[in-house]
């Protein structure tokens, strides 16, 4: 088994619907039946009553900035070939937060509320299931 690199996600048969929506520019979140309440990072259960009655439904892909930080070192390959970058957490319209990075924005002009789109980058590629597949990540950015 080969060590999944630090920027890229270790996919496995339950997360693989998230990431193959990613691959298409689509945004999935889970959500209970029990509760009704939608949560991310996906999960095979309902953090907010354990209810395992959780299903995957496309998310609106809007988001507020919540909080964040520049990033202006960073040791780990590849993040140093990217700094600086913008390391955030973000309000789903949905209502779940998320961590994310926020690109196409300038520094300056971040501001907490400010709203925000999903986008979606190519990382690198999965290798361990067969042919190498381009992973695709999402990060925010503004409106279009």
């Amino acid at each position: 088994m080969t060590a999944t690199p630090a920027n890229l996600p270790d996919i496995d048969a339950f997360t693989r619907p998230y990431w193959d929506a990613a691959a298409e520019g689509r945004l999935l979140l889970r959500r209970c039946a029990a509760c009704e309440r939608a949560h991310h990072y996906p999960r095979e259960f309902c953090p907010h009553c354990w209810s395992e009655d959780v299903r995957w439904e496309p998310a609106s892909g809007r988001a507020t900035l919540y909080t964040w930080s520049v990033v202006h070192r960073n040791d780990l390959p590849p993040f140093g070939e990217r700094v600086p970058y913008v390391a955030a957490v973000v309000d789903l319209a949905e209502g779940p937060r998320m961590m994310t990075e926020v690109v196409d924005v300038p520094e300056g002009d971040l501001r907490i509320g400010m709203e925000l789109e999903v986008a979606f980058r190519q990382e690198g590629t999965e290798g361990r299931e067969g042919p190498d597949r381009q992973i695709t990540v999402p990060v925010f950015g503004p409106p279009r």
